[in-house]
């Protein structure tokens, strides 16, 4: 049986400025200019700048007579609003929507200091030219004798498959279906590995292996060939390429007295061949920067500068540029009340006037929203900065203090979602270097004396332990455990080997040197 019944809910719903500015806090600086681009080009109301036209004729007239005009047009205006009466449906009154915008000039702002000279704009970086990796690999390609054409188009077809790497992780099938559907070539697996053997002697070394073991092996054939290398260097290649090819496992497990066992060499001999090794490159491609990729650059967000003892903190505003409402559409406002001053607005007159309200009143928001995006983010940064003092003073990665979102958000009285926002994705450019904003944040481990520290802390002495280590007999997670544990810091075997897997650092066996 169906019920009608009246209920009241309490429901909190963002408004579409509250939505935008949280999108906008997401924002590294990096990229800031290119979202404000995006609004400027969907808004034609918003618009850029230091000084426009209106601004010059304003220059000439006097201040005083600047705040008369002022004063006499917001009193017309209120004359004219207390003077109509409500518009009938057809019609409506342009007043209500003069008041905010004929005068209004709050939403204007600007980002840069008086002092701010032109020398320090963003100067766009040359971009250099250079051939591709597969460009240089199809140069040596005309250097191979083709008895026809299809040869030729297999041999390139090959060298397109290659990644970046310089790899061929495609496999010998999918490269066959490749040719017959996109070159109408029919081609057989043995003159695909014809050609690829022919394509693995080009430079650099290693190109075109299909996994990690052939493309050192290639490599090191490739320096057999050499005609300078000396006995002693032929040597030890032939126990490199013997450890590659036959004790590959044995080699990446680092079982060294294993491989000596079996090779039947000395300690010696066996160092020597593994430093070789060492020599190769894992990624034959890596020496050859593609044109097609954009470097990274990153763009810091906040600069820290301590002056004579006293930091400093600035937002990096640089790509930010001046806003304001476009004075087009408030001379469009202006025409319109000249127009119908002393009679109704037509229902035409009523559209054109309510879009140009809707393009200023998304511009006024999105300046604002531009505006509340630097308080926001120069307030939590400072908390911040205050909450790591000692370290931004002196740059000792031991003097971080414990700090989670919940500290800075009660400092600041923002909510713990909004201070992960402005963390996010952000860097301050400090006197030791570029830091990500995140890092700062770290839970805490308490010491045998009950002093809560930063296990950022407990991981820089970590790695400090690791690194001066004897490298023949690394420490293993339970040896490292009792190290910290001397040092005062509580802390169990478990929480040990978490730490070493944040740090990147391979356990005992794999830190083993000879």
């Amino acid at each position: 049986m169906l019920k009608q019944q009246l209920s009241q809910k309490l429901q909190q719903k963002l408004s579409p400025q509250q939505i935008q500015l949280m999108k906008l806090l997401q924002i590294p600086t990096a990229i800031l200019d290119q979202r404000i681009k995006e609004e400027l080009e969907a808004n034609p109301a918003l618009d850029e700048g230091d000084t426009n036209e209106e601004d010059y004729l304003e220059m000439g007239r006097s201040e005083d007579e600047q705040n008369q005009e002022e004063d006499n047009s917001n009193e017309s205006d209120v004359d004219d609003l207390e003077r109509d009466e409500l518009p009938p449906e057809e019609e409506v009154s342009l007043d209500d929507y003069f008041n905010d915008y004929m005068e209004d000039d709050d939403a204007s702002y600007k980002l840069k200091g008086d002092t701010y000279s032109q020398d320090e704009e963003n100067k766009t970086l040359p971009i250099p030219v250079e051939n591709t990796f597969h460009e240089y690999l199809e140069t040596q390609l005309g250097m191979l004798n083709y008895k026809e054409e299809r040869e030729k188009i297999i041999a390139r077809q090959i060298v397109g498959s290659i990644d970046d790497d310089g790899y061929l992780r495609r496999e010998t099938d999918a490269i066959l279906d490749d040719l017959v559907f996109s070159q109408n070539v029919s081609a057989t697996a043995e003159e695909v590995n014809y050609w690829l053997e022919k394509i693995q002697r080009f430079d650099p070394p290693g190109i075109g292996a299909r996994n990690l073991q052939e493309c050192l092996i290639l490599q090191i054939e490739n320096k057999r060939t050499r005609e300078e290398i000396t006995l002693d260097d032929k040597r030890v290649l032939l126990i490199s390429h013997k450890i590659i090819a036959q004790y590959f496992d044995e080699f990446t497990k680092k079982h060294y007295q294993r491989l000596q066992r079996q090779l039947g060499i000395t300690e010696e001999e066996l160092k020597e061949a593994i430093d070789e090794i060492l020599k190769l490159n894992p990624k034959p491609a890596s020496g050859y920067v593609s044109s097609t990729r954009n470097p990274h650059y990153i763009v810091p967000d906040f600069i820290i500068i301590n002056n004579d003892g006293e930091l400093e903190l600035s937002l990096n505003t640089r790509n930010a540029p001046d806003l304001h409402i476009n004075n087009h559409y408030r001379d469009m406002l202006r025409a319109y009340k000249t127009t119908v001053k002393g009679r109704r607005a037509t229902r035409q007159e009523k559209e054109a006037i309510m879009f140009i309200k809707q393009k200023i009143d998304s511009a006024k928001w999105f300046i604002d929203a531009i505006r509340q995006r630097q308080q926001t983010m120069f307030n939590t940064m400072y908390a911040i900065m205050n909450y790591q003092y000692d370290y931004f003073e002196s740059g000792d990665q031991k003097r971080l203090r414990p700090m989670i979102l919940k500290d800075i958000a009660d400092i600041t009285g923002l909510d713990i979602s909004t201070v992960s926002r402005v963390a996010n994705s952000k860097f301050v450019q400090t006197e030791f270097g570029t830091k990500r904003l995140k890092d700062f944040f770290s839970e805490s481990l308490q010491t045998q004396d009950g002093e809560e520290v930063s296990t950022l802390e407990v991981k820089k002495i970590l790695t400090d332990i690791i690194s001066a280590e004897n490298k023949r007999k690394p420490f293993s997670d339970e040896k490292l455990k009792n190290l910290l544990q001397k040092k005062g810091y509580n802390i169990a075997r478990r929480t040990v080997a978490k730490y070493r897997e944040q740090l990147n650092i391979p356990v005992a066996r794999l830190r083993k040197e000879l």
